[in-house]
Formats: structure tokens, C-alpha cells, sequence
């Protein structure tokens, strides 16, 4: 008999199934509870055709440097595609039984302008969902929904975790929320305000892309044909903010429940993700196709070091965590050989990491009176990959970078740079003189 639903999950692409999911998988294994997942995708039907056809069954495949091992999974109880059928979707986070709602739609799908944290009202899924918010297309959209449901019945609402790479993921994902609803019903907004908890959350493991080769290595292991199948390197961690309501057990099974994940989460986007930009930008510049490849490139490496020691001058202390030895942590996972995580899939919608990953680190070495020359050559490298790319990039905003004729033009894009960083004559000095030594060393 399959687990009762529990938790809905907008996302249900490699991450989850590799991340919140396996935890949800030992928590019950654990402590039981009615904590089955209904994962939903708002985009392909790949995925949740899949493990529909597998009765949301899969495996997960975690890849060390010489072997690699299989654990089946099955915490997923159920697979939706959300443009099929939305009323379903939105049934799902309305029913009573889901006291948990987590969120990993990637930056871009939160339809907000990163350098701000705001609500992104030209959108078109947020335009299209104020026209209509009785089938919305957002994932802040489908959460209106659900919430106002909710409220009309007098239920007790879940908690909604985000669990992507946002600054304050929970505070910026509540005031998402609560400006969408205040579009229509200002009533709505302060009851979300007054009875939503929007839990912060920091998630970390390296999770690659399914390729055909870790497909048949999980046919060889398990004898089974799984085309839901994920991969990952064996690190995990989940940081979650406590909050009062029920849970899965899921700190039994590893994960941190603190009061506060800020630090912890500061540290993770700043080092390890401003890392992973700084190395797929420079990296395919200079030929590499995945982490380990560009890690093993001596210079990358060095710039990797000088990065994350620029971003780690930035942090407060973070509790249990020495910033150094993390750092050299981080050298070490991305040099696993068995984790081909590919340099164009970190590359794409740079528009969207870009100010937490880099351009807070220069913000604050600014504001200190610091350098950092390794992040300013991070953005030289994204600069020049979009000015490569031009109409064929994978970015939200890919007009209007592809429209941009020179680098003013690039500053001039809000939604990237934000107001303060291109009027600062620091900030522009630095630049200009990393695109030029940047333009010296290919002569």
C-alpha cells in the first residue's frame, strides 16, 4: 500500500527527486507518516509521464569517484503536469491532508526581478495568471490558488518551503505571494501574511543531468528499465528553518532544523554556487565541458580558491561551519569523476543567478573597502559568454541581453544589475579594467 499524500512539490525535475524526495524516503523509513509526495511539473510532461508509467517508482544512482550505488525510491505517490490539468493541481494543494508545499522551480520560476526580490507583473505567466487566477500557469500563481481555497474552507493552511537558490528564499517566496494576491483580493494577502509560515531553506547536492550512460548503469545494477532514474554525488545537505507544524522526520534522516538558515544559506549560494558560475562561464571559454573537467584546469582551480576566499571576506561566522575548510570541501566534490555535471547546464539563466552568486560579493567587498578581482573576472566571463551566445542563449531575458550593443547597455538591464552597482564609479572602473585584461590575454 502506497504512503498517504502529505506534501506537494512544484518541480519535480533531477533535484528533487534526488534531494527532497531521498529525505523524505529515509524519513519514513524512519518514522511512517502520511507524508507521500504529490509532485507536480509546471512545464515538459516528461517526467511525470515517466513515473506515472512506473508507478512513481525510481532510482537514484550516487556516483562516487570509483563505484556507484542504486537505492530505489519511492516516496513520490503521485506525478501531475500541471498545464494538463490545473484544477487538479490546485485541488491537491487545497486538500485538507497536504500540511506541506516545497518549491524547486529554479530561480527564473518565480517570475521576480532578482536584483530586487520583486514580483515580476510583466511576466507573462504572472500577467496571464492576474487575468485569470482561477487557472494559473506560475507557481506563485498556482500557490494563490491553493491558499484562497484553502481560506474559503477554513483550513489550516501548509507550509511552504522554498528550496531554491534565492537569497531569504522564504521571505522573498512570502512577499511573492502575498503582492500576487494583493492584485486581487487585499483580504487574502493579510491572511497569508497572518497565517502562511514560509520556512528558509538551504539545499546542496550536486545533481547532473540523467545521460543514457547512468540509465543502462542503473538497468545493469538493477535489472529494472528506469527512465525516472536521477543521479548524484553522495554529499547532501538540507538546512531548514524550524517552524510550528508537523514534518516528516526528516532531521533523523540528516537534515539541519535551525532557527535561522541565512548563514548557512549566504555561504552555499556565495561559495559553492558564485564557484560553479565563475567555472562554467570560464570553463567553456576555454574548452571544458563539465566541473571536473574545468576543476582540473590548474588557473580555474586557483580562481576557484581566490573566489570563494573573496565571497567567504563577505560572510558572518556561520555556526559549526569553518569557511575555509569548506571551501577546500567544495574543490574536492567538484573534482569527483563520476559526477559529469555538465558546464552548459550550470551556464544557463545566468540573468537570474548572476546578483546572488556574484554581484552580492562585489556589492559587499565594495561597501568594505575589499577587493575582488576573481568575481569581477566571473562577470567579465558571463559577459563575454552572452555576447558569444547572442540570440541562441538559454536566459529568461535572452532579448534583451542579445539586443544589448556594448556593455553599458548590459549594465542598463535592471532586472540583472540593479540601480546602485552600474552608477558606482568603483564598481564601473573594475569592470572595464577586468573586460580589457580579460581582452589582452587573447591577443
Amino acid at each position: 500500500m502506497r504512503i498517504p499524500p502529505g506534501i506537494v512539490h512544484l518541480g519535480c525535475g533531477a533535484f528533487h527527486r534526488a534531494h527532497q524526495a531521498w529525505y523524505t524516503q529515509r524519513a519514513l523509513g524512519i518514522e511512517p507518516g502520511p507524508w507521500g509526495i504529490v509532485a507536480v511539473s509546471l512545464r515538459a510532461r516528461t517526467v511525470p509521464d515517466a513515473l506515472t508509467a512506473q508507478d512513481c517508482r525510481y532510482h537514484l544512482l550516487t556516483r562516487r569517484a570509483l563505484r556507484a550505488e542504486i537505492e530505489p525510491i519511492d516516496a513520490i505517490v503521485e506525478a501531475l503536469h500541471a498545464p494538463s490539468n490545473p484544477t487538479l493541481v490546485v485541488a491537491r494543494l487545497a486538500d485538507a491532508a497536504t500540511r506541506i508545499v516545497t518549491l524547486t522551480v529554479t530561480e527564473k520560476g518565480y517570475c521576480h526581478v532578482p536584483a530586487t526580490g520583486g514580483l515580476d507583473t510583466s511576466h507573462p505567466d504572472i500577467a496571464a495568471d492576474l487575468a485569470d487566477p482561477t487557472n494559473p500557469r506560475s507557481a506563485v500563481g498556482f500557490l494563490v490558488a491553493g491558499l484562497s481555497e484553502i481560506r474559503k474552507r477554513g483550513q489550516v493552511p501548509p507550509a511552504i518551503l522554498s528550496c531554491d537558490n534565492l537569497p531569504e528564499n522564504g521571505r522573498t517566496l512570502a512577499q511573492l505571494v502575498r503582492t500576487f494576491a494583493e492584485h486581487f483580493d487585499a483580504g487574502l494577502a493579510r491572511w497569508i501574511e497572518k497565517s502562511v509560515s514560509f520556512p528558509a531553506t538551504m539545499v546542496d547536492r550536486i545533481v547532473p543531468a540523467t545521460s543514457d550512460d547512468d540509465r543502462a548503469l542503473v538497468h545493469r545494477l538493477s535489472g529494472i528499465e528506469d527512465r525516472a532514474c536521477v543521479v548524484a554525488e553522495p554529499f547532501s545537505q538540507w538546512v531548514i528553518e524550524t517552524w510550528a507544524g508537523a514534518r516528516p522526520a526528516w532531521a533523523q534522516a540528516g537534515a539541519q532544523i535551525v532557527p535561522a538558515v541565512a548563514p548557512y544559506e549566504r555561504a552555499k549560494i556565495r561559495l559553492l554556487n558564485g564557484a560553479h558560475s565563475m567555472l562554467a562561464y570560464r570553463g567553456l571559454l576555454a574548452g571544458h565541458k563539465t566541473v571536473a573537467e574545468a576543476i582540473a584546469d590548474p588557473v580555474l582551480a586557483r580562481s576557484a580558491r581566490s573566489l570563494m576566499a573573496e565571497a567567504a571576506a563577505t560572510l558572518t561566522p556561520v555556526p559549526g561551519l569553518d569557511l575555509a575548510s569548506y571551501a577546500e570541501s567544495l574543490i574536492e566534490r567538484f573534482a569527483n569523476p563520476g559526477i559529469q555535471h555538465r558546464l552548459t547546464q550550470i551556464a544557463m539563466d545566468g540573468s537570474q543567478k548572476l546578483p546572488q552568486r556574484l554581484l552580492g560579493t562585489i556589492a559587499d567587498s565594495l561597501a568594505a573597502g575589499n577587493e575582488c578581482p576573481e568575481a569581477f573576472a566571473a562577470v567579465t566571463a558571463w559577459i563575454e559568454f552572452v555576447r558569444l551566445s547572442g540570440s541562441t542563449l538559454e536566459d529568461p531575458l535572452v532579448a534583451r541581453l542579445a539586443a544589448a550593443r556594448d556593455v553599458d547597455d548590459l549594465l542598463a538591464i535592471d532586472p540583472v544589475f540593479g540601480s546602485d552597482l552600474p552608477r558606482d564609479p568603483r564598481f564601473r572602473d573594475r569592470l572595464f579594467a577586468s573586460l580589457a585584461c580579460r581582452a589582452a590575454t587573447r591577443l
